[in-house]
């Protein structure tokens, strides 16, 4: 299948690599982040594919995504892929977490993902495909928590997953999926060099499940290579 994907957090990475991935496949790709004037790379690739659009965007800007909505009025959204995302400081233990960073984090990790889906549910809704899907990470997870601390990162995550579980209520009456994706360990500038896959090999099964997914995905939490993942 071919359509339209609006993917967040584009210049570097997975977002990169998604944006790589659908575009080579036919699909028209709406490539969003932060700053535009250093996406060397989102630009190399726009060069070649001309189907991909550059937009600017800073998702915890919301004058710029509520104006980001009204310019794709009316444009149908097969997927909306929430994928910026702020790590914080590394190595937050109990007694060392800074307040001002774990509100930065949850307002890029959760909330403006929540923002960018109320923004363009109608989008989605309009299209063949009707899936939302957030980029979650494992970590999130509470069930799978066995070695505490990572207090930031970790519950911006688990807010999020309850995000998705509350969307796919709210709109399966108009037949728009909402997921959770955890890409894996990737070798990244997040995950560093010593992670366990590329990011290429990461979007190979995320692509997957983004393609397949339907009403019957909704609501759920699924790792890159198509396992089901405790909430």
């Amino acid at each position: 299948m071919s359509g339209t994907i609006l993917i967040t957090g584009s210049n570097r990475g997975l977002g990169l690599e998604v944006c790589t991935q659908f575009v080579r496949d036919g699909w028209r790709v709406f490539a969003c982040c932060r700053n535009l004037d250093s996406a060397d790379a989102l630009k190399s690739l726009q060069a070649a594919h001309p189907r991909l659009e550059l937009i600017q965007l800073d998702v915890t800007n919301q004058a710029q995504m509520l104006s980001l909505g009204e310019a794709l009025k009316g444009e149908a959204i097969d997927i909306l892929l929430n994928n910026a995302g702020y790590y914080g400081p590394p190595g937050v233990c109990f007694g060392k977490v800074d307040r001002s960073e774990w509100c930065r984090v949850l307002e890029s990790n959760t909330i403006a993902p929540y923002m960018m889906s109320e923004t363009f549910c109608d989008n989605v809704a309009a299209s063949d495909h009707k899936v939302i899907a957030m980029m979650s990470s494992k970590v999130g997870s509470i069930a799978d928590n066995r070695s505490g601390g990572g207090y930031i990162y970790r519950t911006s995550k688990t807010a999020l997953n309850q995000v998705v579980k509350s969307l796919s209520i709210d709109l399966r009456e108009r037949g728009i999926a909402v997921i959770a994706l955890h890409p894996g360990w990737v070798k990244t500038a997040m995950g560093g060099p010593g992670a366990l896959i590329t990011a290429e090999q990461s979007v190979n099964g995320l692509k997957k499940i983004l393609l397949e997914a339907d009403i019957t995905y909704s609501g759920r939490f699924y790792d890159y290579d198509g396992s089901e993942i405790p909430w």
